[in-house]
This record gives C-alpha cells, structure tokens and sequence, in this order.
C-alpha cells in the first residue's frame, strides 16, 4: 500500500469515527481506563522507585548492619532462640575493626523510641517536642549514615564521646519549633529534664512519604545515652568496608569475626542479623507486588472490554458499510486494500483511546505529585510509549476479525444488500 493510499485510508477511519462520536466515545471507554491506570500507577511507582534509590544511596552503599534480631520484625512474634540472643556489645564492634581486614571502621548506636508510655521531650522555654526519635551514636556515626548530615554546627565529637558530654544534634523540624527565630547553636534545652547544649542542626530531611526522618531525630553521644538510660541494652553496629573490598567479602569477614567473639559454635547458626540498605529495596518490592499485580487485572478487564467494544463496533460498521465494501471491491479494491481499511480504523480508535489514556494518567500523576510532594510521581516516556503500543495492540488483535470478515465478503452480495 502506498503512502497516498494509507493517508486515504487513515482520513475515511476519521471520517467515519467523526460520524459516531457517542458509539465511539463509549467503545474505547475501556482502552481508556486501561491505559489510565498503567500509566497513573506506573509513574507514581516509578517515582517511588527512585525514591527508594536514592534512600538506599544515602544510607550508605557500602556498608552493613548488625542487629540482634531480624530488622523490620516484631519480637513478640520470633522464636524464643531469636528473642533470648545476647545483645551486642561496643566491644563487638571494636572485635570487628581489629580482626577484619576489610573493615574501615565499626559504630554502635541505640535508640530510645517509646511513644505509647513516656514520651521523651526537648523543652527550650516554653516550646517544646515530643513524638521524636532519640539515638545514642558515636563519632563514626555521621560517615556510616551519609543522609545524617550536618547544616549547621558539627556532629559529635570524639571529645563528646569520651566524657560522655550533654550535648546533642537535633534534626530541622525540632529546630524550627523550638527556635523559630534565634540560632539554636550555643543554646541549652532540657532533654528529659536534663541540660544539653545543641551543637548541631541537621539538613532537611522529612523521611519517606513524610514518615519519620532526620527532621524528627536528636542525636547525643552514645556514652552520654549509657549513663542516661541504662536500662535500655539493644545496640546496633553500623560496619562499613574499605575501597577495594566486595560487599559479599565484608559480611564474610565480618559474620567469622562476631562468631569468634560471640563463641558461636561451628554447628549453630548464628545469633546476630547481618543485613544491607539493599533490604529496604528489597522490602518495597514486596510491597509493590501486590499494588503492580492489583494494577495489572485492572488494565487487563479494561483493555479486553475495551478490545471487545472495538471488535463490536468494526463488526457494525462492516454491516452497515456491506454495500460501500462491494462498490469499492467492483472499481478494483483488493482484500488487502480492505482489510488494511477497517484494521486502520479499528487501530485508530484504540490509538485515540492510548492517547486519551496517557494524557489522563500523566494528569493523574501530575496531581499526585502537587498535592502529596513525598511521592514524586514520574511518567516515563518507556511507558508512555508502551501504553500507547498496547492501545495500539488491542485494536490490531480485537480488529483483525472484522477486518478479515469485511475482505472476504462477496462483491456480489454486498452490492445486493439494502
């Protein structure tokens, strides 16, 4: 077919949907909805994807975590062999650094998290903060976690740490409430009821999905957390390896170094949790599983009814148009010609569809990403283009059999029918 005669063909498929805008519109209703929701949920989760990403970055690509117990679980719920491990110990750490080769350095930190009874509290004058995380770190702790970084002032220091000193590193949501129009460095709140001096502020951070972030951390030295709060005994040691050495080569490394200084027998398993920023990606991917499953039977009922309505509406329009079909094929029009004709007009309707589809997904995004910043929706132009090569596919599959219907009816009959 020449190019004259698919532009030919492509203007009689407009002509004809132009004549039947209601039937049309309601035929590629389906294709709409389909291509709506791929697009919709595949940027929003695109966008979260890269979210995800750069978290992961952030936290520190080349450096592990060691946990008494499996992260992300709910103790009550483990098995008593997990629950009763030792806990860890700032001498596990310093184990780590001397016997492992690829370690460039170990640091222990804990957390005082305990919203539902006594809350803690930072107090400057009469404003306050509750409803805040309060982690116990040691000097390292800032190069482990680069997403912990400092905006103003400094982190802790190793001085601090070695007189365990009441001072403290608040997070900018903190800041802002407690100091909404002085310079919070030099200042002195009660954290508790105790006195720390606030010698850092930390860079803007509201946390994923505008959960918990670094806007809602304090951090003091870990020393300064012992002596405060005794009783709490969990630690976490935050390993990160040197240049030069594989991630798989420092957990090895580091899982022989914590048995040996755990005495884990050669038969047990071990009493500890080695795990990677990686668990955070990994754990999203479950979770979106189900969404992309979910979103994946919505777009399919929509794309078949929408696929149905097509091949419904072509195989009216070759009934209707039996008599245009017969003059056509008696001035010389071949099947092909034919066929080409109300496959072009079936695919221009799912087209039409595709790109009505886009358009409202891209919106759809557009106002998820205004309306809730903490998830950066983004429309890719890899599933543009798909969504528009579905659409596309659907008019070709669900377009062929009237297509073919229309080229193999006899020229005769059709220039007899009324």
């Amino acid at each position: 077919m020449t190019r004259h005669e698919l532009l030919e063909n492509l203007s009689v498929a407009l002509d004809t949907l132009r004549a039947r805008k209601v039937r049309s519109g309601l035929t590629i209703l389906g294709v709409v909805i389909g291509v709506t929701t791929v697009i919709a949920v595949a940027s929003i989760i695109d966008g979260l994807n890269g979210e995800i990403k750069e978290r992961v970055q952030r936290l520190g690509s080349n450096t592990l975590f060691v946990t008494r117990i499996p992260p992300m679980q709910n103790t009550a719920r483990l098995p008593a062999r997990i629950r009763m491990r030792k806990y860890l110990e700032e001498a596990d750490a310093a184990f780590i650094e001397e016997s492992s080769p690829a370690v460039s350095y170990a640091t222990v930190f804990a957390n005082r998290i305990n919203f539902n009874e006594q809350a803690d509290e930072i107090r400057y004058g009469d404003a306050h903060v509750e409803r805040f995380f309060l982690r116990g770190v040691q000097p390292e702790y800032i190069e482990a976690f680069p997403l912990f970084a400092v905006a103003q002032g400094r982190f802790i220091s190793a001085f601090d740490e070695g007189h365990a000193r009441s001072v403290v590193v608040i997070g900018r949501s903190i800041a802002d409430s407690l100091f909404p129009s002085v310079d919070p460095l030099g200042k002195e709140v009660r954290l508790n009821g105790r006195l720390y001096e606030v010698v850092g502020v930390f860079e803007p951070d509201q946390g994923l999905f505008s959960s918990f972030g670094v806007d809602q951390f304090a951090c003091v030295p870990l020393s300064n957390f012992r002596k405060s709060f005794p009783a709490i005994r969990e630690r976490f040691i935050a390993v990160a390896g040197k240049n030069g050495f594989s991630l798989d080569t420092l957990k090895g490394q580091l899982e022989e170094a914590l048995r040996r200084k755990r005495h884990v027998p050669y038969h047990r398993e071990d009493d500890f949790e080695i795990t990677s920023p990686d668990f955070l990606s990994s754990l999203w991917n479950q979770l979106t599983g189900a969404m992309v499953l979910l979103t994946g039977i919505i777009s399919g009922i929509g794309l078949l009814v929408g696929g149905i309505g097509v091949m419904n509406i072509m195989l009216i329009s070759v009934t209707e148009r039996t008599a245009e079909i017969g003059v056509r094929k008696a001035v010389g029009a071949r099947k092909s010609d034919i066929r080409v004709q109300f496959l072009l007009e079936a695919i221009t309707l799912s087209g039409i569809g595709g790109v009505m589809g886009i358009l409202i997904g891209a919106l759809i995004a557009l106002a998820v990403r205004t309306a809730l910043p903490a998830i950066p929706a983004f429309v890719s132009p890899l599933w543009v283009a798909l969504g528009f090569t579905i659409s596309v596919g659907v008019g070709l599959f669900f377009g062929y059999y009237p297509a073919d219907r229309a080229a193999n009816l006899d020229p005769i009959v059709c220039l007899r029918y009324e």
